[in-house]
């Protein structure tokens, strides 16, 4: 798994956690200063609470990452650890988009390897889980469309309340996932918001569509990237 963080020091992971925790505990004292200065208190509580959501992954990933509490299946595709017959999915956190994808692609290049990365790792998740159908698979996304979600096994249930307000909470920091996954100011539609389900019989038996896709994509990747 090529994740330039990972592959870092830990003295460098800790620079550069350093210089994320000083830059946003600044702005934040800077937006509180200026709103009892003019008394524009709310603009105070937004910064504190956008500031946040964006600084987070670069903590909570990697810590989570440590304690096994996050499973990387691929560079992009992450798991929680299996709770009830669950395993909870999900994409890259902007973290792993600031450090995972290569600047040098343009913006239609990074989606086809943001979805290659989601296969390869829904791949490696059900070689892990091949034996187990009675185990499910839940995510939520506001990127995958049904259609898609149906070809590679996936059926739509309904999002629950605490998903929803956590992708709102986190606006600013999908807004500028995004722009990355675009290489250009994407405003994300969260009305677009859906949740999907399978278990492993149902993905093995699309295994080979998702393999082919996999492999269709990467070669996409390499022949763009070597022009």
């Amino acid at each position: 798994m090529k994740h330039s963080f990972y592959e870092k020091g830990k003295k460098e992971q800790n620079q550069i956690q350093a210089i994320i925790a000083v830059c946003a505990i600044s702005l934040i004292i800077l937006s509180i200063i200026i709103s009892l200065k003019t008394s524009l208190y709310l603009l105070g509580i937004l910064t504190f609470t956008i500031t946040l959501s964006i600084a987070a992954p670069f903590f909570d990933t990697p810590s989570l990452k440590k304690s096994g509490k996050l499973i990387y299946y691929s560079t992009l595709f992450i798991t929680e650890k299996p709770k009830n017959k669950i395993i909870k999915i999900h994409g890259g956190t902007l973290f792993d988009y600031y450090f995972v994808i290569d600047k040098k692609l343009n913006g239609k290049q990074r989606t086809n390897f943001i979805i290659q990365q989601y296969l390869q790792g829904l791949l490696c998740l059900i070689e892990n889980y091949e034996n187990d159908n009675e185990m499910k698979v839940r995510g939520t996304s506001y990127i995958m469309n049904k259609r898609t979600a149906e070809k590679i096994g996936f059926k739509i249930i309904k999002t629950d309340f605490l998903q929803k307000a956590i992708i709102t909470y986190n606006y600013f920091n999908i807004l500028i996932s995004n722009s990355i996954a675009k290489n250009k100011l994407s405003f994300p539609n969260l009305n677009e918001t859906k949740t999907f389900e399978t278990d492993f019989g149902q993905l093995i038996e699309r295994k080979e569509y998702i393999t082919s896709l996999n492999n269709t994509l990467k070669n996409t990747i390499i022949n763009a990237v070597e022009k």
